[in-house]
C-alpha cells in the first residue's frame, strides 16, 4: 500500500499570483507624452500621489533617482521629477518594449468611461497628430482594432485629436496593454 506524501510547507497549495506592476524605461517614454522637460530633468504631473510615489519607487529600483513634490500650496497636483539621462537611448526594439510604451502613453493620454450608465469606451487623445498616429499604428500591430483619428470639435480646438479602441478589441486591449495608473487600472478591471 502506498501512503500519499503530505506536501511540505514550502510546496503548500498552488496559488496563482498576479505579478506586481513594474515600469520600464519604455513605459516612462510613453508617459512623457503628457510630461514636461526642464534643462536636466523630466517631469510628470498627476492628481494621484499614489501613482507618483509608485513611479518614484520604480525608478529608484531601476537605479536612478526621482523625487515627488506638490505643485503649489493649494493645488491637488503632484509632480514626479527625474533625470533626463535615465531615458537617453530608450528604444522600442522588441514587442514587449512597444507594449510598455503604449501602456505609458495610455496612462498619460488615454482614458476610459467612468460612468456606469455610459457605454464603456477606451480612447487616446493628444494635440500632436503624428504621435497619436504612431501609437495607433503600434496598437494595430498588436491586433487591437482602432477607429479613425478625428478632431471632436474644430471650433473649440482645431489641434486636438483622438481615436477610440473598437469595442471588439476591448478585451484584447485590457489583457495585453492594461494600465498601471490606479484609477484607469480599476476601471479596466471592472470591465473584465
Amino acid at each position: 500500500m502506498v501512503i500519499p506524501r503530505k506536501p511540505s510547507v514550502r510546496e503548500g497549495i498552488r496559488r496563482d499570483y498576479t505579478s506586481a506592476p513594474q515600469i520600464t524605461q519604455q513605459y516612462l517614454l510613453g508617459l512623457m507624452h503628457d510630461g514636461t522637460t526642464r534643462k536636466n530633468t523630466l517631469r510628470i504631473a498627476s492628481k494621484s500621489l499614489e501613482f507618483c510615489s509608485f513611479l518614484r519607487n520604480q525608478i529608484k529600483k531601476m537605479g536612478s533617482n526621482a523625487w515627488v513634490y506638490r505643485e503649489g500650496k493649494s493645488r491637488n497636483l503632484w509632480i514626479i521629477e527625474f533625470s533626463k539621462i535615465f531615458l537617453i537611448e530608450t528604444n522600442l526594439s522588441s514587442n514587449k518594449n512597444k507594449i510598455d510604451y503604449i501602456r505609458g502613453y495610455f496612462d498619460a493620454d488615454g482614458g476610459v468611461s467612468q460612468e456606469n450608465h455610459v457605454r464603456f469606451y477606451i480612447y487616446f487623445a493628444q494635440k500632436n497628430f503624428s504621435d497619436l498616429f504612431q501609437v495607433r499604428q503600434l496598437l494595430e500591430e498588436q491586433s487591437i482594432s482602432c477607429g479613425k483619428i478625428h478632431n471632436p470639435s474644430i471650433r473649440i480646438d482645431p489641434n486636438y485629436w483622438r481615436f477610440y479602441v473598437r469595442t471588439r478589441s476591448h478585451d484584447r486591449f485590457i489583457s495585453i496593454i492594461g494600465s498601471l495608473h490606479p484609477k484607469k487600472a480599476q476601471y479596466l478591471r471592472m470591465k473584465r
